[in-house]
């Protein structure tokens, strides 16, 4: 019998998680909203266009809502099976990886010997997607600065290896902030920066002639895993998910509606969908990775929007080196002494930063690269295991005609389908560049 079914109803009320949760410096709703909607929303929205450009307009606008659906669907059900695990635990509050060693500790009893598995994979995909998403971030940091300055300061040369060095430092110091309530800040300015980059691209985009007639509903079916793979990579922010739930002022408000998570999920595939639909209807197939790449650069709402877009992803960088050190704290407050911890956490702060921007400016591809690690374990970390931990925790409790099992075995097998043709889709791109680069 799960333990599901085993918590009596005094244990419910002898124990409830957010009455004892005590955070040091919380979080108001609005400001979970702005983490969360900057954790899923990044530079991947630029992207949209060229997704769209790969499913067909028809398609792009129904298969965006559907994942962005399936994605806010899973971040509700792990957020839920976290405080069922609390409540278990009679503990405050758990983490990404404590939720998934919790779950199957206390699931079937042939399930339990994997709990220290489920924990330690779970950190394992943390750590690789999110300092692969910081090696990325640096990289386009970096490149986006030196476009600009290439263009209209021509007389400074400096390699994008160089840039990577000088915005070293100010990235050092903005990830020496502690606390998702400061952090926040920096989210509501790349929110405020990420916002101005759309509307500027929308405004290019009535510029010219939208028109339906010769774009395609539905693209080819063999493009079709590269948009599920940039559609997924540019709403998953799971990694970030606990941590901003952790430390609200009202984690009560987190789930529900209305609330933060479908505040964040509309925001998100609202500026996805409109933007890849109204980008592709503009430009058609000619778009480049990104569609700040399609816009004229000699006028200044068009290097408005490159400044505002490196600007964005600049103030997103702390946020996302967040859900690192929180791994690493975990463990270093427990065998590190009281009065060195302060030193300990500063000095790892920085090496974690230089060893980011060293990955960004030695790896070549390193955007292929990271897509391949991003496109993976965020289909992992998002999709997969929240419906794996909901199965586990809610096995003797699935529902009428365990339409529970049902419903997150599709989830998991479109998890893995995201894996697969991300991965496949991003090797096969490299080897066209390796080709194309050979004499």
């Amino acid at each position: 019998m799960s333990v599901l079914n085993n918590m009596t109803d005094k244990d419910d009320k002898e124990y409830e998680p957010y009455d004892h949760r005590i955070v040091e410096k919380p979080c108001s709703n609005v400001r979970a909203t702005a983490n969360l909607i900057k954790a899923s929303l990044g530079s991947g929205l630029l992207a949209g266009p060229l997704a769209f450009s790969n499913s067909g307009w028809g398609v792009g606008l129904l298969g965006t809502i559907i994942v962005g659906f399936i994605c806010g669907h899973c971040i509700h059900i792990l957020v839920k099976t976290s405080y069922g695990c609390c409540k278990i635990e009679r503990k405050p509050q758990l983490g990404y990886a404590e939720t998934c060693k919790t779950v199957f500790e206390n699931g079937p009893q042939c399930l339990r010997r994997f709990a220290n598995a489920a924990s330690i994979f779970a950190e394992f995909a943390l750590i690789c997607t999110y300092v692969g998403v910081c090696c990325i971030y640096t990289v386009l940091i970096s490149d986006s600065v030196k476009q600009l300055m290439d263009t209209y300061v021509p007389g400074v040369e400096i390699s994008v290896e160089q840039y990577c060095l000088i915005i070293l430092i100010p990235l050092c110091l903005m990830c020496q902030i502690k606390y998702l309530k400061w952090l926040a800040i920096f989210s509501l300015l790349a929110n405020v920066f990420l916002m101005l980059t759309y509307l500027l691209c929308l405004y290019y985009a009535f510029q010219g002639d939208i028109t339906i007639a010769d774009k395609k509903i539905a693209g080819s079916l063999a493009r079709f895993p590269a948009f599920i793979s940039t559609v997924i990579f540019a709403m998953e922010g799971i990694g970030v998910v606990m941590p901003v739930e952790n430390e609200m002022k009202t984690p009560r408000k987190f789930l529900g509606f209305p609330s933060v998570l479908v505040v964040a999920m509309s925001v998100i595939v609202f500026s996805y969908s409109t933007l890849g639909l109204l980008g592709y209807l503009r430009y058609g197939d000619i778009l480049r990775g990104s569609i700040t790449l399609n816009l004229p650069m000699d006028e200044w709402p068009a290097i408005c929007a490159k400044v505002f877009i490196a600007l964005s992803i600049f103030f997103t960088y702390p946020l996302q080196f967040y859900v690192v050190f929180d791994i690493f704290q975990r463990y270093s407050d427990t065998h590190g002494k009281e009065k060195y911890r302060t030193p300990l956490q500063i000095l790892a702060r920085v090496l974690g930063v230089c060893f980011c921007v060293a990955i960004g400016m030695a790896l070549p591809l390193l955007e292929q690269i990271i897509n391949i690690v991003g496109a993976c374990f965020y289909s992992i970390l998002g999709l997969v295991i929240p419906s794996v931990i909901e199965t586990v925790f809610r096995w003797e409790n699935l529902g009428r005609f365990k339409w529970i099992l049902w419903k997150n075995i599709f989830i998991m097998l479109f998890g893995l389908f995201a894996v697969f043709a991300g991965c496949t889709v991003t090797i096969l791109d490299i080897i066209k560049i390796l080709n194309n680069r050979q004499p």
